[in-house]
């Protein structure tokens, strides 16, 4: 089923960028962008997760230079029955963690330096656990590519606007640039919130099976979200729907963080983990 959502989101993904270049370039501008979607679709394919490490300033960590979370993931992958991933830190204040890659096998986890110091041990193997439930449903190349494409598309929105849309017959439209940059990150962001909701709420439950403590992990879920309110990360926007709770809540109050609202809210996925503590 994620293959069908894959190629689905890639259709519609791909057709905003065709249109960004019709509106810039017509019927050439157009075939121009297919192309450059023909190739940004390949490198998501086979590069997104390093740019998503280097969106958010990870870096890749061994054994030796992080033992404990090393080994939090080691046995909790093996509750899983998956194969190890990469672990990564980021160099956040704010607690958050994802993950990344396109399949099990080639996937990453990734926790803030923030995380680590904020939660209790057994409510950060509930976060571990709800990101290695990601790999394990196989939601990260949507989500990846979703957080790749999304960000490429509102960087062309933006050429398009500073250039402006060009007819082939009529010449140069400004209008049809402003209009593209304004329309074409909303459906874009709309498409993310489209496959979040039910992809976190899935992983909560998954992850909480893992872990084995439910209420741990919504705990932690609590946590997060009062940290994400008071403690901003500088992180692309369309990059936040990779992390388990949105790290953008701290700028809700700037008009502009509904577009980042792509996450279910926490207080629902804490009544769902705590009926599912109670055998509901």
């Amino acid at each position: 089923m994620n293959n069908i959502k894959v190629f689905v989101l890639l259709a519609g993904l791909t057709a905003l960028v065709v249109a960004l270049g019709s509106a810039l370039g017509g019927a050439n501008g157009a075939i121009l962008a297919f192309g450059l979607a023909a190739v940004m679709n390949l490198f998501m394919f086979w590069g997104s997760s390093k740019l998503v490490l280097r969106s958010y300033k990870a870096r890749i960590v061994t054994e030796a230079e992080a033992p404990d979370l090393y080994r939090m993931v080691d046995r909790l992958r093996q509750n899983a029955g998956l194969p190890m991933p990469t672990v990564a830190i980021a160099p956040h204040a704010q607690p958050n963690a994802f993950a990344t890659g396109r399949n099990p096998e080639n996937s990453v986890v990734c926790v803030t330096e923030g995380l680590m110091q904020l939660i209790s041990r057994e409510e950060l193997e509930g976060v571990i656990a709800h990101e290695l439930a990601h790999i394990k449903n196989r939601d990260m190349l949507l989500q990846t590519i979703a957080a790749t494409m999304s960000g490429a598309i509102s960087n062309l929105a933006q050429f398009a606007f500073f250039f402006g849309g060009r007819n082939d017959e009529e010449g140069s439209n400004p209008f049809v640039g402003l209009i593209a940059m304004i329309v074409a990150p909303v459906a874009a962001m709309i498409m993310q919130y489209a496959i979040s909701r039910q992809r976190e709420f899935k992983a909560d439950r998954v992850g909480a099976e893992i872990c084995g403590r439910p209420l741990a992990l919504a705990g932690a879920l609590q946590k997060l979200e009062m940290s994400a309110k008071r403690i901003p990360m500088n992180v692309s926007p369309a990059m936040a729907p990779l992390a388990i709770v949105n790290p953008l809540a701290a700028i809700k109050g700037m008009g502009i963080g509904r577009l980042f609202s792509t996450h279910p809210p926490t207080a629902e996925r804490v009544a769902k983990l705590e009926m599912m503590a109670a055998g509901n």
